[in-house]
Parts: structure tokens; C-alpha cells; sequence
């Protein structure tokens, strides 16, 4: 199991590889924005498959609100298609 500061230290290891195109003072606009993707990619994990392919059936239908569909998959109030 990681523990926190493992985590801690793989995020700066990524600001280090961000160094070139960013300056020090923007690491932040950057990692905690992908920390958060991070985070919702792992909520989201356990019902990846079940949503996309329920996506690509409801696509076909045409039908246009597909989120509460999608939600209720998901067991969450977002999904990701």
C-alpha cells in the first residue's frame, strides 16, 4: 500500500518533469488539476466497461440526455464517456 508521502513524492516527481515547459510558480495549475482527473479516473474505475458500452447503445438510440442513464451506472453524479 502507498503511503501518503510516497504519493506526495510521485507528484512532485512528475512537477520535476513539467520543469521545461513550466515555470515553478505554475506546477500547481497543473498537478492539482491532474491529481483531481487522477481521482475521479479511480471513482469511476469499477464501472468503466459497463458505461461505455451502455453509451454506445444509448448513442445508437439517439437518445440525447444520456447522463441520469449514465449516473445511475456509475453510482455516481458523473460519468466519463
Amino acid at each position: 500500500m502507498i503511503n501518503f508521502q510516497d504519493k506526495v513524492n510521485f507528484i512532485w516527481s512528475i512537477a520535476e518533469l513539467l520543469r521545461g515547459p513550466y515555470k515553478k510558480e505554475q506546477y500547481g495549475d497543473v498537478i492539482l488539476p491532474m491529481a483531481v482527473l487522477r481521482r475521479f479516473d479511480c471513482v469511476l474505475a469499477a464501472t468503466k466497461d459497463e458505461v461505455l458500452e451502455k453509451y454506445e447503445a444509448l448513442k445508437k438510440s439517439g437518445l440525447q440526455n444520456m447522463d441520469p442513464v449514465l449516473n445511475r451506472i456509475s453510482k455516481q453524479g458523473f460519468n466519463n464517456t
